[in-house]
């Protein structure tokens, strides 16, 4: 099926139709999910703590996540994302991608919120061609309330797709879907994260750094969060690190990843942290304070990654080093 058999149609029906009604958070806005997320991220800001402490409003999404139980029990959640999805596969746009989120924050948040949201499919773009293939836009909005007062809206978009056909040296041929399922994912390179990205291909890890207050930054971002200031330039790390925090990954399963592995986020010499694979070791002896060092690893002929070996044998002959 194709835009020509009215399928752009068919998907603009589901425009304005509700995914979940009267939905209610896990949990109501506390204190140590609030302390886990600032320890994780690094944000040491005062009003995140104490007596008047107020949630990050980064979090906003957080309060309204189900967990690895997934959605299907959830009251209030409809059918109307697993039949849109489903259109969208039966059409050929079997793989997704997940491309940008907006958060709009009306009133802070504080520990006792008891926390409810309504998400509709707000919108569904036309057949679009993108570098990974040619798919749909499909855009979701939730709306956040705290006692019944709308606090934030999240809007979440991601796009449906049919991988884009191989380059010529793979014979110009469009990969059969088990082949484009197990590639791993392509990261989003645009203008305020391209320097990163040159750096890995030269096997350095870059790190930005302020020209105004010399505070160094990672991910990176177009501005300074310590003072504000626009310019900058680049340092780039010694490849020293500790793990900071990780999980180890069960679920879902994927076919271009090999479950369970552990991702952690490494804290880095020079002080910033970086989200990455922990290899060379088993998951299972992945520790916290475990002394890593940078390594690049080629997932295919396309792709290099950063990633983390641990800098000593760990747990005896099974250990990497």
């Amino acid at each position: 099926m194709n835009e020509g058999d009215g399928l752009t149609e068919r998907l603009k029906e589901y425009e304005g139709r509700a995914a979940t009604a009267g939905g209610v958070g896990r949990d109501p806005v506390n204190a140590p999910m609030i302390r886990h997320w600032c320890e994780a991220m690094g944000d040491t800001n005062p009003a995140y703590r104490g007596p008047d402490a107020v949630a990050p409003p980064t979090m906003l999404q957080a309060w309204t996540m189900s967990g690895l139980s997934g959605h299907t029990d959830r009251p209030g959640r409809s059918t109307t994302y697993d039949e849109l999805f489903a259109l969208l596969d039966g059409a050929g746009y079997t793989s997704v991608v997940a491309t940008d989120c907006e958060q709009e924050y009306l009133r802070p948040l504080r520990p006792g919120d008891e926390i409810t949201f309504d998400s509709m499919i707000e919108s569904v773009s036309g057949l679009k061609t993108t570098k990974l293939g040619t798919g749909y836009f499909v855009t979701t909005r939730m709306d956040i309330r705290a006692g019944g007062e709308l606090a934030g809206t999240h809007r979440f978009r991601i796009l449906k797709y049919a991988p884009a056909r191989r380059s010529p040296r793979d014979g110009g041929r469009r990969p059969e879907p088990a082949e484009a399922g197990s590639r791993r994912p392509r990261p989003v390179i645009n203008r305020d994260n391209a320097g990163f990205w040159e750096g890995v291909g030269r096997h350095r890890l870059l790190i930005q750094r302020c020209t105004d207050c010399g505070a160094l930054r990672f991910p990176w971002l177009p501005g300074c969060g310590a003072c504000g200031g626009p310019d900058w330039d680049t340092v780039a790390s010694g490849g020293e690190g500790t793990v900071y925090s990780y999980v180890v990954m069960h679920h879902p399963p994927f076919p271009a990843f090999d479950p369970p592995y552990a991702v952690a986020l490494v804290e880095l010499a020079e002080g910033v942290r970086i989200v990455s694979n922990v290899v060379g070791v088993p998951h299972d002896e992945v520790r916290i304070g475990m002394p890593v060092r940078l390594a690049f690893q080629r997932y295919d002929e396309e792709l290099e990654l950063p990633v983390f070996r641990a800098a000593q044998t760990v747990g005896g002959p099974g250990g990497g080093s």
